[in-house]
């Protein structure tokens, strides 16, 4: 029997790798089946393929539907394999043309109804897609974030049925464009700081040599106030800083609407954070706040309270 095929990626830490989503329609007992190291959420994807499938007046074939992630050994978890799932089996229904989605990575978390959901990590993905010469599938409200990988195409889809269309010619969906996070606003400022001269010149050499800073004085000394300013001394980031900060800003699900800016990411977790939320963590490891202050400013307030700390 021949095999469809849609790639995607799984996430090791925040390197990307591929992922081959391989579906064959076998013959025996009606059943849908995941294999290749799924986690409950990936399981979980038959459920949501079929509800999205049934909404576009589909059925699942009476055949045994074998949907395999390789590499197998590869650790598979979230969301975002929905959508490749769904692509791989209505190409193997012949509903969809293999050579068309073979052009294409997906990622994406479908609805029963086929909307498809934002999930974390679009912008590395699309990143792993260009490098691996295909474009990338993605939902509609993550297209300016994949823009952003450079040249490559980018689907940006509201739904099942939106993508269906686009590939027979019926509604072309436009390309999205890379969009640029709107950073007008005030921020914290050096100069609104009223004496406290030492100090300042402290976070001056700080600032202008890259170097680590302890703050120690009674409460209300000024120390939070100041450690707030610091990212203003800092410059602006490149293309290519602003690029890093935001694959690691998608991972964690905290890029807003896909748009990059240029302002320094500046971390102020409680002192009860756990050691994991500090520094990242999981099976399969997840952003923390050192990760997320990646070029940034990681501020520690009450440092001896940290755990791991004292």
């Amino acid at each position: 029997m021949p095999i469809a095929r849609t790639m995607t990626v799984a996430f090791l830490g925040i390197e990307p790798k591929p992922v081959d989503v391989q579906v064959q329609l076998l013959g025996g007992l009606p059943s849908f089946i995941v294999v290749g190291l799924p986690d409950k959420a990936v399981a979980e994807s038959r459920e949501r393929v079929r509800g999205a499938l049934s909404a576009l007046g589909l059925s699942l074939p009476a055949k045994r539907v074998v949907v395999n992630l390789a590499p197998a050994d590869l650790p598979k978890e979230g969301s975002h394999y929905d959508l490749p799932i769904a692509l791989a089996v209505l190409t193997a229904m012949d509903v969809l043309p293999s050579d068309e989605i073979a052009r294409f990575a997906a990622v994406g978390e479908l609805s029963l109804d086929g909307r498809l959901s934002p999930v974390a990590g679009v912008l590395p993905a699309a990143i792993a897609a260009g490098a691996a010469g295909r474009g990338l599938i993605c939902p509609a409200e993550q297209g300016a974030e994949a823009a952003w990988a450079g040249e490559i195409e980018v689907l940006a889809a509201p739904s099942l049925l939106a993508i269906l269309n686009h590939v027979k010619g019926v509604c072309v969906l436009e390309p999205p464009s890379p969009r640029l996070a709107d950073e007008t606003g005030p921020s914290p400022d050096l100069r609104d700081v009223k004496g406290q001269e030492t100090a300042k010149r402290a976070l001056e050499i700080a600032a202008a040599g890259g170097h680590n800073l302890l703050l120690i004085g009674p409460p209300g000394a000024g120390k939070s106030m100041l450690a707030q300013r610091l990212p203003g001394l800092l410059p602006p980031l490149t293309s290519r800083e602003a690029l890093e900060v935001s694959m690691v800003a998608s991972l964690a699900g905290l890029l807003q609407d896909g748009a990059i800016g240029r302002r320094r990411p500046f971390r102020d977790p409680h002192h009860s954070a756990s050691m994991a939320a500090l520094v990242g963590g999981g099976r399969l490891a997840r952003p923390g706040e050192a990760s997320l202050a990646h070029l940034g400013v990681l501020f520690l307030d009450e440092l001896p309270e940290f755990s791991g700390i004292r």
